[in-house]
């Protein structure tokens, strides 16, 4: 087969050994190859599973072969129905199961050596450990020489015409120290590495080095070397520039319809306040009109005529206003209003109106008042006199004392009870002095030195009830 020349190997998959020629594998191409067949497992044969047909002792065929394979070969597997006869029945049968026996503890025995083997094999390879490595092995095996010596005389050898002596190797220390330094050799050159054939080396293009050049790595966290790294080329490490930000619809949507409520919830609180407003006004004028007709009752019965209510259209709120806003000042300036009135009668009648104004004013700025105390958190005068003492009612002349007469209560000064100390919580240590300033303005360390120090018991005191002049 012809191999296709390089960069022309675009869908060539060598599988053959013919595909390789006299080369080796083809490094451009990302598959599994196997020139020579080299590195190829032979022994499997991949998709084969047929099993021989075997047999067991008495000819039948042994099916059980088949759970038998792999890593249940080592197992004793039972596949046939005798494994699930109870033993005490076995025995029963008698001369049936005596070849199961001998095969039994035939079984039994190599079972027993294997494992006496491994045991052994384990035993050996511990005592071994134990055991000194570089024991010198001696040689236990003594040779005789016979020779004849050069002096024959009877001075020496005690005359003997030969001798025999017995050669034994001496035995060596294995604790003694070498007595040779050892010197490495450096090991002699082998054979050459095997040679690794590779492609022929390609021009790199401008666009190759493009694509091979890989921006450094800049942390958002860590900077080591202390550069001074530019914005943009830290922005553009994340990527943030590559991305499109797009507003979804829906953002207007939302705002469109949370302006059109805003603006229905406005129209909403306006009609709201615009009603409450009028209804407001409505019950103002019947407040006014049941007033007026108060009024003109109450005056008709002191005088003892019956006047007719004026129309409705004739009286109003504003008109009411204009005059004053006093509603007995006007009826009776209705009712005055003949040519009969006198010039005294006009005079008090003036007077009286002035007078009411005064009242009239006082009572708005006392309100006007009120209601700036309590917008800024004080206390109305109703709710300061309710909290004050009798000692300051009485000071400021508006205390409302009991007298014997009419049975009321009397009233005492609250700051003389609820007294911690008395009697019998004893008088103040020696060293204890509240200065208390006697006449003269003298201390009470002058008034003891010049021995008039005298001592005063605090007790409540009953006032004498006051009457208002």
């Amino acid at each position: 087969m012809v191999v296709p020349l390089y960069l022309q190997r675009e869908g060539f998959m060598p599988r053959k050994v013919d595909d390789f020629g006299d080369g080796g594998a083809f490094p451009e191409i990302h598959i599994a190859q196997y020139p020579l067949d080299m590195g190829k497992n032979r022994s499997a044969k991949p998709g084969l599973k047929i099993l021989p047909v075997s047999v067991d002792a008495h000819g039948n065929v042994a099916y059980d072969a088949i759970v038998r394979q792999d890593e249940n070969s080592n197992k004793i597997v039972y596949s046939q129905h005798k494994d699930i006869i109870p033993k005490i029945l076995k025995n029963e049968e008698g001369e049936d199961d005596m070849d199961e026996d001998e095969e039994l503890q035939k079984e039994i025995e190599q079972t027993t050596q294997e494992t006496k083997a491994a045991l052994e094999k384990v035993v050996k390879v511990r005592l071994s450990a134990a055991q000194p490595k570089n024991v010198p092995q001696h040689n236990s095996e003594s040779k005789y020489i016979k020779y004849k010596p050069s002096q024959q005389s009877a001075a020496f050898n005690s005359g003997a015409n030969e001798r025999i002596i017995r050669m034994v190797e001496m035995p060596v220390d294995p604790l003694e120290p070498p007595k040779f330094k050892h010197k490495r050799v450096p090991r002699a050159s082998g054979s050459p590495p095997v040679p690794v054939m590779h492609s022929p080396p390609r021009p790199v293009t401008v666009k190759d080095q493009q694509d091979w050049k890989i921006l450094p790595c800049i942390s958002n966290w860590k900077n080591p070397k202390g550069y001074t790294i530019p914005l943009d080329k830290r922005l553009a490490t994340d990527g943030r520039g590559l991305q499109d930000v797009q507003i979804n619809d829906n953002f207007a949507k939302l705002s469109e319809a949370l302006y059109v409520a805003e603006q229905k919830a406005r129209e909403a609180v306006a009609m709201r306040s615009k009603v409450q407003k009028e209804m407001m006004m409505k019950e103002k004028e019947r407040k006014e009109q049941e007033l007026r007709a108060l009024a003109q009752k109450a005056r008709s019965l002191r005088t003892g005529t019956a006047v007719a209510p004026p129309p409705s259209s004739m009286a109003t709120p504003m008109d009411d206003m204009d005059t004053g806003g006093d509603y007995d000042t006007v009826r009776e300036r209705q009712n005055d209003a003949p040519p009969k009135e006198s010039r005294e009668d006009r005079e008090g009648r003036l007077k009286r109106d002035k007078v009411r104004d005064e009242w009239r004013r006082k009572r708005e700025r006392e309100r006007r008042l009120e209601a700036k105390d309590a917008a800024m958190g004080k206390k109305s005068k109703i709710a300061r006199d309710r909290d004050r003492d009798i000692s300051e009612k009485i000071a400021l002349g508006g205390a409302d004392v009991g007298n014997g007469k009419g049975g009321g209560e009397v009233m005492y000064d609250q700051r003389l009870f609820n007294q911690e100390k008395g009697l019998d919580s004893g008088f103040a240590t020696d060293d204890q002095c509240q200065e208390p300033v006697g006449p003269n303005n003298s201390s009470c360390w002058e008034r003891f030195n010049r021995g008039s120090y005298t001592t005063t018991l605090t007790r409540p005191l009953k006032r004498k009830p006051l009457t208002r002049a």
